[in-house]
């Protein structure tokens, strides 16, 4: 399967679904971090990706709303989602940023999120 998406169905099921969707990723990133199985940037997940993609088993894209008409990030997505899919790489698409700033450590003093528009390869 080459991208990972999740059907909308009515009721509080999906909202369920997504919720524990959310908090799994939380965890897996949560452990992955330390581990530094982690490689952040567009850039260096393309890197990561061309060196040893039989060592990748995520990519994850995340954009926020404001980013979604930046044509040079979106030309990046798609190419590294075609390379994901050629090698059976699973895609998820996150759509806050913030959050997962969060997660990863990313956020400035002021509460800024780093710059995390990126992929985020995870390594096994």
């Amino acid at each position: 399967m080459c991208n990972m998406t999740f059907e909308e169905t009515s009721g509080e099921n999906s909202t369920e679904r997504m919720d524990s969707v959310a908090k799994a990723l939380e965890e897996v990133l949560s452990s992955a971090l330390p581990q530094g199985c982690i490689t952040v940037g567009v850039y260096e997940a393309a890197k990561s990706l061309n060196v040893d993609p039989d060592n990748v088993v995520l990519c994850l894209l995340a954009t926020d709303e404001e980013q979604v008409e930046d044509v040079a990030l979106q030309i990046h997505f798609t190419l590294i989602q075609a390379f994901c899919c050629e090698n059976d790489i699973n895609i998820l698409r996150v759509s806050n940023m913030r959050r997962l700033a969060e997660i990863l450590g990313g956020v400035k003093s002021g509460g800024e999120p780093m710059d995390m528009h990126s992929a985020l390869p995870v390594g096994q």
